[in-house]
C-alpha cells in the first residue's frame, strides 16, 4: 500500500465530512426562516450519525460487497479488522479508508435530500426515514454504477453526479410530493435569517469539494490534481454566470443565486471533473450556471407540476438538473486518454465529441445511450423506492408537523430556539426599585 495515497485519501474523506459537517449544518440553519433555523440544522446534523452507523453495519456491503443481484449486493457488516486493514481495490489505501470515503459520500446525499423537506417535515418521521432510503434507494445507485452491478463498466459517473446529485434531487422532490407543503405563510415569505453565515456554509461546500472530486481517484496523482482544478474552474464560471443572469433581468446581483450557481457548477463537473480538459470545464460551467437558472427562475413558475410541489431549496433544479446535466456532458467531453488513466481495467468508450475524430461514431453514440439510460434508471428508482418509503413511514407515524406546530417552529419541535437574544420573547420582572416611594434622607426633611 501507499502511505503518500492513504494520507491524501484521509485528508479527501475530512474535506467531504467537512461538507456536511459543519458546511451544510450552517448553510440549511442559516439559509431557512429564524423559527425554523435550529430544525433544518439539526436534520443534517442527525443524518450524518445515522448514516455512519447504517453503513458500517449493513450499506456498505449492500452497495460495495459480493455480488447478490445485478442491483445490490449481498449484505454485512463492514467492522471485521481482518476487512478493514486490507487492501481496497479501488488504489493502494487501506479498506477502511475506502468505507469511510463512501460513508461521506453517503451521508452528504441523505442531507441533500433534507434541502426538499426543511420547515415542515416531522423529525420522528425524519429519524426512520434515513436509515429507510440509505438501505432500499442510496445503496441501489452505489452498487449498479460503482459497486459491480450492470451499469459500473458501462457508465461514466466520475465521483456521483447520478448517484449522488440525481438521486438526491429525484428523491428530495419525490419526499417533498407525499410530505406536502410548509405553512402558507412560510413558503410565501421565507427569508435567510443570516445570510453572512449561509455565505460559510457555502464556503465550506465550494472547498470541501476539493476533497470529494479529488478523492475519487484514491491516488495522489495526476486525475486527482486535474479534478480539483476543473472543479473549482467550472464552479467559479457557474456562479458567475448565475449572477450575470440575475443582473440582466432582475436588476440586482443576488447572493442567494450565487450560492445556487456555486452548487449548479459543483454539481455539474461532478461526473466528469478527472475525465474532461479543462477547456471542457469551463463550458460545463456557462451550461451549469444558466440551464438550471432557466429552468429555477423561468420554467419552475410557469409550470402548475413545480408549483405544487413545495421544494424549499429547490433541490431538484441545483441537484437533478444539474446532475443530469453533468452526466450528459460528461459523455460528450469525456476524453479517451483521461478515461484509461481513471479506468484501466474496464471496458469504458469514448465521449462523443473524441469519436468523430478517431472514426468511432458507434463508441460515441452508445456511450451517450449508456448515460441517458443511467439517468433513466437512477430517476425511476429514486422515485419509486421514495414513494414506497413515505407511504410506509405514514402508517407509523405523520409525515408532515401538526399545522399548530408549523406556525411556531423550532420551539414546538425541539424545545430550543437559535438565536437567544436577551429579552427576546420573554416577560422581565419590573425591578423592585419601581414598587418603592422615594424617601428623603433625614436632613432634607428637616430642612424643608
Amino acid at each position: 500500500m501507499n502511505k503518500a495515497d492513504s494520507a491524501w485519501q484521509l485528508t479527501a474523506t475530512t474535506m467531504v465530512c467537512l461538507q456536511s459537517v459543519p458546511g451544510l449544518v450552517i448553510l440549511y440553519g442559516s439559509m431557512v426562516k429564524k423559527k425554523w433555523a435550529v430544525n433544518s440544522a439539526f436534520m443534517a446534523f442527525y443524518a450524518f450519525a445515522a448514516v455512519l452507523v447504517c453503513w458500517v453495519l449493513l450499506a456498505h456491503q449492500m452497495s460495495f460487497g459480493a455480488k447478490m443481484s445485478p442491483l445490490l449486493g449481498r449484505p454485512g457488516s463492514a467492522l471485521s479488522e481482518k476487512l478493514l486493514l486490507g487492501q481496497s481495490r479501488r488504489g493502494l489505501v487501506p479498506v477502511a479508508d475506502f468505507v469511510f470515503y463512501q460513508f461521506a459520500f453517503a451521508a452528504i446525499t441523505v442531507i441533500l435530500l433534507a434541502g426538499s423537506l426543511l420547515g415542515r417535515m416531522n423529525f420522528y418521521a425524519w429519524m426512520l426515514f434515513v436509515p429507510l432510503w440509505l438501505f432500499v434507494s442510496y445503496t441501489v445507485g452505489a452498487s449498479t454504477i460503482w459497486g459491480d452491478g450492470f451499469l459500473e463498466r458501462r457508465i461514466i459517473d466520475y465521483a456521483g453526479g447520478y448517484v449522488i446529485h440525481l438521486s438526491s434531487g429525484v428523491a428530495g422532490f419525490t419526499a417533498a410530493y407525499w410530505v406536502g407543503p410548509r405553512h402558507s405563510h412560510d413558503r410565501q415569505n421565507f427569508p435567510p435569517n443570516n445570510i453572512i453565515h449561509m455565505l460559510g456554509g457555502a464556503g465550506f461546500l465550494w472547498l470541501g469539494w476539493t476533497g470529494f472530486n479529488g478523492g475519487s481517484p484514491f491516488a495522489a496523482g495526476l486525475v486527482a490534481s486535474l479534478a480539483i482544478f476543473n472543479t473549482h474552474l467550472c464552479t467559479a464560471t457557474s456562479l458567475l454566470v448565475w449572477v450575470s443572469l440575475d443582473m440582466v433581468f432582475y436588476r440586482k446581483s443576488s447572493v442567494i443565486g450565487a450560492v445556487q450557481g456555486m452548487i449548479t457548477g459543483l454539481v455539474c463537473i461532478t461526473p466528469g471533473a478527472g475525465i474532461v480538459e479543462p477547456w471542457a470545464a469551463l463550458l460545463m460551467g456557462v451550461m451549469s450556471g444558466s440551464i438550471p437558472w432557466y429552468t429555477m427562475m423561468v420554467l419552475h413558475r410557469r409550470f402548475a407540476f413545480f408549483q405544487s410541489v413545495d421544494d424549499t431549496l429547490a433541490v431538484f433544479h441545483t441537484h437533478a438538473v444539474a446532475g443530469l446535466l453533468g452526466g450528459i456532458l460528461s459523455g460528450i467531453f469525456a476524453k479517451p486518454a483521461l478515461l484509461k488513466l481513471m479506468y484501466p481495467d474496464t471496458t469504458y468508450h469514448t465521449g462523443l465529441i473524441y469519436s468523430f475524430s478517431g472514426g468511432r461514431h458507434a463508441d460515441g453514440f452508445k456511450q451517450m445511450g449508456i448515460q441517458l439510460l443511467g439517468a433513466a434508471f437512477i430517476t425511476a428508482w429514486n422515485a419509486g423506492a421514495t414513494s414506497l418509503i413515505c407511504i410506509l413511514i405514514s402508517r407509523i407515524v405523520d409525515l408532515r408537523m401538526r399545522e399548530d406546530d408549523l406556525e411556531i417552529g423550532d420551539d414546538a419541535v425541539h424545545g430550543e430556539e437559535a438565536y437567544a437574544l436577551w429579552g427576546d420573547g420573554e416577560r422581565m420582572p419590573k425591578p423592585l426599585r419601581l414598587h418603592m416611594h422615594p424617601r428623603l434622607p433625614y436632613f432634607c426633611r428637616q430642612r424643608f
